[in-house]
């Protein structure tokens, strides 16, 4: 068979109290187990826990404080009457062994070999903590009365200097004590600034569809709203202003279209071009029909010189032309005879070559 366990409450019937003393002393094995295998040695096997971060020097990785090993602990030695323990453990990333012990004189732990320490420590001095007492100061107040009375003087003179900053305290915590009012007031506020953010979420979103805009706005600002009242892109006038201002205009326009200025540029110059050159071909066939009117010659004076001459009179119901042949400048105002119904042409010839009675 193999080991038997006292944990149960089965007691066999050659069981000694006073000789055995318990059910583990019957079956002679230790309360701890496979935990107490060394404790002939000296050495329990414990689960520690490591104190900070350190770096092991097998692997060269970092364990972090917390992780736990399966530690072997040994006396070592005595600070004062307090026992200093020594752990020794090994690596879960390695084959390396790392050896911890105790420091009661620093209340913390020392690595004697396996490991070093990561450097996360400060001063408590220059952290305004409370330091902790020394043995020798310690027996010191206890045995003399002249440095007790100085050192309690020093430490009203501590407490004269920090009792703004613990009065301060305490009132700052004295305020969070009703936490009902605290809760509603919190939650007040929160509901009205969501409101907030609800109206300003629908204004931006339609400012977004007006402007067919998909990019976040920013909150205005009293120093953009006076430069965009600057930046204003409207027109000086009124729509009144030029409603009144066109009316005027027009009323004072005149009805009739101005004969000076040919409109469109250089397609207007030769449409008034052609128009004139119309105007003289008209003219011409005109002179050159047969219904032609009474001809008559007139010679001028003998030593004066005189230059063939035509002249056309045109008479017509709303017009009287007199048209120069030898002059072409003036056939631009000669008017379009072709429409006239009545119309009666008189045309006289002179040369200075011609005799008179011919």
């Amino acid at each position: 068979m193999g080991e038997r366990k006292g944990t149960n409450k089965y007691y066999p019937p050659d069981f000694d109290p006073a000789k055995h003393g318990s059910l583990n002393g019957y079956h002679k094995t230790h309360a701890l187990r496979e935990r107490a295998r060394k404790l002939s040695q000296g050495i329990l096997i414990i689960r520690f826990e490591m104190p900070y971060n350190i770096w092991c020097d097998g692997c060269k990785n970092h364990i972090g404080m917390g992780v736990r090993y399966n530690a072997e602990k040994k006396k070592v030695g005595n600070y004062y009457t307090t026992p200093i323990y020594r752990f020794k453990m090994k690596c879960h990333l390695c084959v390396n062994y790392i050896e911890m012990q105790t420091d009661p004189a620093t209340c913390d732990y020392l690595i004697v070999s396996g490991a070093r320490r990561k450097e996360e420590r400060w001063d408590m001095a220059d952290n305004e903590q409370i330091l902790t007492t020394e043995r020798a100061e310690k027996e010191k107040l206890e045995t003399d009365a002249m440095f007790k009375l100085d050192h309690g003087g020093k430490d009203k003179e501590k407490l004269r200097k920090a009792l703004p900053s613990l009065l301060e305290i305490q009132d700052h915590q004295s305020g969070w004590k009703d936490d009902f009012q605290l809760n509603s007031a919190l939650r007040r506020k929160f509901r009205m600034e969501k409101k907030v953010l609800a109206e300003q979420e629908e204004k931006d979103n339609a400012v977004r569809m007006r402007t067919n805009l998909s990019i976040p706005l920013l909150p205005e600002k009293e120093d953009d709203k006076k430069l965009a009242a600057l930046l204003t892109y409207q027109a000086p006038d009124s729509y009144e202003d030029k409603q009144h201002s066109k009316r005027k205009e027009i009323s004072s326009r005149s009805w009739f279209k101005s004969p000076k200025g040919t409109p469109g540029g250089a397609a207007g110059s030769l449409l008034h071009k052609l128009r004139l050159q119309g105007k003289e071909t008209v003219v011409a066939k005109a002179l050159g029909s047969s219904h032609s009117p009474l001809i008559r010659k007139r010679s001028g004076e003998p030593g004066n010189k005189t230059e063939a001459s035509a002249t056309v009179t045109c008479r017509q119901s709303d017009a009287e032309v007199v048209t120069r042949q030898g002059q072409s400048s003036n056939m631009s105002h000669t008017p379009d005879i072709s429409r006239g119904a009545g119309v009666s042409l008189v045309a006289d010839y002179s040369d200075s070559d011609s005799d008179a009675g011919q």
